[in-house]
């Protein structure tokens, strides 16, 4: 529709702060799969000290949550809005900035680099998130930072890694793209 196509706040048909949520919510679910279908796999628990209970691994995934919502945020946030003349530099003259699509012509598109600072960042957020619950349940230092290093260096720490990177890079395939919605062929009204 024309209200479509007019719209400048939007990089593509998905918004910053929705693909966010959508993101955000993926990467809880898919942190909660992947730590428990390691430990189903390697027959083991994610935390394997004895008497830390949950504190630690809630506290690791709220960390890890807001670091990676964070990240993302930084990431896709500028979506959409115009390129100013220093961002674009030579590429401009050479017409490359915007030259996908005329409506993306002159507006800034999110890098998919941001997923591996996004990932980095939610990774080092679980580790230290689940140190510090470590430590707040009244663990030793040693303790906690055995845990931690163990998260860090298992199979455990790779899941959560790799959650943040398909999350990450999927919040910032939803605002990248161009694509429209599917439309059946009676939702067309010039379609006459």
């Amino acid at each position: 529709m024309a209200g479509d196509a007019e719209d400048g706040a939007s990089a593509g048909p998905v918004r910053p702060p929705i693909a966010l949520a959508f993101a955000t919510i993926g990467f809880v679910a898919l942190t909660i799969f992947g730590l428990g279908m390691t430990s189903l796999l390697a027959g083991e628990d994610v935390i394997a000290a004895p008497g830390l209970g949950q504190v630690p691994g809630i506290a690791g995934v709220v960390c890890a949550t807001l670091a990676f919502a964070g990240g993302l945020w930084a990431a896709i946030a500028r979506a959409g809005s115009p390129a100013d003349a220093t961002a674009r530099g030579a590429d401009s003259a050479a017409g490359v900035a915007g030259a996908r699509s005329p409506a993306g012509a002159g507006t800034r598109h999110p890098s998919y680099w941001g997923a591996a600072w996004t990932t980095a960042a939610a990774f080092l957020a679980y580790v230290g998130g689940v140190w510090f619950g470590a430590v707040f349940t009244g663990a030793d230092l040693g303790v906690a930072t055995a845990v931690a290093g163990r998260l860090a260096t298992s199979w455990f720490g790779l899941a959560v890694a790799a959650a943040a990177f398909v999350s990450a890079w999927s919040g910032i395939a939803l605002v990248r793209t161009r694509a429209h919605r599917p439309r059946w062929p009676w939702e067309d009204e010039f379609d006459e």
